[in-house]
């Protein structure tokens, strides 16, 4: 099966993404954060970094869990003009 290019604004969203779970993360380290959510710490990589910028629901949802960010904080400042997912 093969994946439809993303677009602009769907890579920007998730480098938003990324930039919110790298702020609350603040010092905690990678592979702590990943481990209690239940990821590897090369999927947090990613999505921080962008290069993962459509998370599963599930993984965002661990992360916010983790990160004490709410679901609503999340979409408010990732959602941009888009749902967060199609």
């Amino acid at each position: 099966m093969v994946r439809t290019p993303l677009t602009p604004e769907e890579r920007e969203r998730g480098e938003r993404l990324g930039r919110l779970l790298r702020e609350a993360r603040g010092g905690r380290s990678m592979a702590e954060v990943a481990a209690r959510a239940g990821i590897s710490a090369e999927t947090l990589r990613k999505i921080e970094t962008g290069r993962a910028p459509t998370p599963a629901f599930f993984t965002v949802a661990a992360l916010a869990v983790e990160l004490g960010l709410s679901m609503d904080t999340l979409a408010a400042h990732c959602g941009g003009s888009t749902p967060l997912a199609a």
